[in-house]
Order: structure tokens, then C-alpha cells, then sequence
């Protein structure tokens, strides 16, 4: 199984109307945005996606949506499919290959915890085994999940086990096990980075991919960083990346989800509130967010 990851895929929103219920409607408008920037590959229904509040059936109602967007398009569709519930996964994973996803992920079950790395790629393999025909990603966060394993290791003795295996999702700062990874086999495997704030450490050490939250709502940013690397103009590269540090760290500070959805809204593509347990913006707080984000500079930075 053989797909790249490379350039901006981005790790999109899950949109929401005001009540709270998903809005399959508006997944048109957020594909015509990201391709309208240059991004042409979208990971659906992960962390920026709010999947673990979303049920199981809200989650096939989404890849078939997207699916549905995308069919005649550029645009690529990676469904994550994880899930504490390995039965849910697998519905997914069937799901996703029945739509001619371009692949599929999965993060580690996070509540009872795989103790060990054997267990964890016995969930990989249990998940991928019902969409043999479809590349498989393990989707590593420990951030969030609070599962660490070392991912060399991983990809070393999962090959025989999961032969859907593509590679990583690597949302992980350590670049030390990132570059092991690339390295691995041969490069035979591919490894998206996934920490935007150190995209440009990752490029440096051989990154050619990326999947991230910001890439929704600050392309721009990172295509033209991606541009000034390339071209050797490491000066333009570290100022389009410290521009990304500002914005998430400005983000962050009225609360990620919530204000990186709010932030899509102030470009014309309405994805609505975050679902609990992420709380939302109030009206005061939106005020401020835009304010704060104007005297930035984020409609210049994000201009294509």
C-alpha cells in the first residue's frame, strides 16, 4: 500500500449549527476554501474534527459527505477511524474503504489504555484488517491520547502485522524518533508531520508532508514557508513559521478549538461552535478574537 501524504493536508473541522448538530451542508464551502488555497488532501473526523464527541453515526453521516464533495475533484479524503470502542473503528474502517477513501488512520484507544506496543499494533491490525484494500496510518498524538510508544519501534514490528501499513501520522515533537522514522526500512514508510508550530524543524529533517489544524484557516502561511525552504531562503522560512507561532499561541490563549473555529468563520466558512466538552466562544470573547487576530495581521498573513 503505497500514498503520500505530501504538501498541506489538512485536519478539518467538524461543522456544527448553532444547536449543535452537524452541518453536512457547509462541507462544500470548506472544501472549495482549502482548495481555493492550495490544499488538496483533507484528514476528517480526527482531533480538530472533535471525534470523540461525535457518535458513531454523525461520523459516517461525515466521511460520506466529504466522500461525496470530493468525488470529481483534487481532493484527497484520509478518514480517521479510531476509536476507544475497536468495534466502532472497524465499522468505520468498512465505511471508509466502501467510499474509495484515499486511506485511513487511527489513534490509540485512549481510556483503557494498550500497555503495551504489541497490544497497540494488535488494535492497528484488528482495525485495518476489515479495509485490506485501503492504506492504513497509525496515528500517533500522545499528547492527547496519553499513549507513548517509541514509533520506530512500532514500524519495525508492525510491518508483518498490518500490511495496509502506509505510515504515521507523527503529531509528536520528537525529532529525534521523527527522523528514525523516515529512515526506517529504507523510507519505505510515510510520515506527515503534525505539529504546525515545527513544520519548518520538520522540513529541515527531511519532512515532505504535514497534516494539521491550522492548515484549515492559515495555508497561506505554510505554503509559502514550504516556498522560501525549497527555494533555500531560510530567512522567509523562519518568518512565515514564527507567524504560525504567533497565531496558534494567540489561539490558544482564548481556548484552541473553539477560537481556530471561530477564526474559519472570519474567513467566510461558518463551521460553528465547538462541541462540549471544548467550550465555545462567548459573544464578547469572538470581539476580541477578531480584534486580537486583525492587529496580528491574519487577513494579510492569510491572503493567497
Amino acid at each position: 500500500m503505497t500514498i503520500k501524504l505530501h504538501g498541506l493536508v489538512a485536519a478539518t473541522h467538524t461543522p456544527f449549527d448553532a444547536d449543535g448538530q452537524l452541518n453536512l451542508p457547509a462541507i462544500e464551502r470548506q472544501a472549495e476554501h482549502l482548495l481555493r488555497n492550495g490544499v488538496k488532501t483533507v484528514f476528517i473526523g480526527g482531533s480538530t474534527g472533535e471525534s470523540h464527541s461525535l457518535t458513531v453515526e454523525e461520523r459516517l453521516a461525515l466521511a460520506k459527505r466529504w466522500s461525496e464533495v470530493a468525488r470529481g475533484s483534487e481532493m484527497r479524503l484520509v478518514v480517521h477511524v479510531g476509536s476507544n470502542c475497536l468495534a466502532d473503528a472497524r465499522t468505520l474502517a468498512a465505511q471508509a474503504q466502501e467510499l474509495r477513501a484515499d486511506a485511513i488512520a487511527a489513534l490509540a484507544p485512549s481510556y483503557f489504555k494498550p500497555k503495551l506496543l504489541d497490544a497497540l499494533i494488535a488494535c492497528c491490525a484488528d482495525i485495518a484488517g476489515v479495509a485490506p484494500g485501503t492504506p492504513f496510518y497509525f496515528y500517533d498524538i500522545p499528547v492527547l491520547t496519553g499513549v507513548s510508544f517509541p514509533m520506530p519501534e512500532f514500524l519495525a514490528h508492525a510491518r508483518e502485522r498490518i500490511p495496509t501499513l502506509a505510515g504515521i501520522k507523527f503529531t509528536n515533537p520528537d525529532l529525534m524518533a521523527y527522523q528514525k522514522c523516515l529512515q526506517a526500512q529504507g523510507g519505505r514508510y510515510d510520515i506527515p508531520w503534525g505539529v504546525d508550530e515545527y513544520l519548518l524543524a520538520a522540513l529541515a529533517c527531511g519532512a515532505v508532508g504535514g497534516v494539521g489544524s491550522s492548515y484549515n484557516f492559515a495555508a497561506p502561511i505554510y505554503n509559502r514557508m514550504i516556498a522560501a525552504f525549497e527555494r533555500g531562503d531560510l530567512v522567509t522560512a523562519r518568518a512565515e513559521q514564527y507567524r504560525s507561532v504567533q497565531l496558534i499561541e494567540l489561539l490558544a490563549g482564548f481556548g484552541y478549538m473553539a477560537a481556530a473555529k471561530a477564526a474559519m468563520g472570519f474567513l467566510g466558512v461558518e463551521v460553528g461552535p465547538a462541541r462540549l466538552p471544548n467550550t465555545d466562544l462567548t459573544t464578547d470573547q469572538k470581539g476580541k478574537l477578531q480584534i486580537s487576530l486583525e492587529q496580528l495581521g491574519f487577513i494579510d498573513w492569510t491572503r493567497s
